[in-house]
């Protein structure tokens, strides 16, 4: 299964692009992509406060991704 994945600021940077596709096993976990995000990509370990989203909501660790599932990096955010 192929899983579109939307990134925004650092995440951007990190993983080359707005938008990359991540190949995965059917019927991976928020957690399981997570791991394998993290494997690929290790510099992403350094955000602490990385957050994902699955079609426009928080992604709970259990959450079954399926192929159309909308997935954004959510980065860790400063200001003043």
């Amino acid at each position: 299964m192929k899983v579109k994945v939307l990134c925004f600021g650092i995440t951007r940077d990190i993983l080359g692009g707005s938008t990359v596709e991540l190949s995965t096993n059917e019927a991976v976990t928020v957690a399981d992509f997570k791991k394998q995000l993290f494997d690929e990509y290790p510099s992403l370990l350094k955000l602490n406060s990385l957050r994902i989203a699955v079609n426009e909501e928080y992604g709970d660790d259990t959450l079954v991704l399926n192929s159309r599932d909308e997935v954004v990096l959510i980065p860790p955010v400063s200001g003043g």
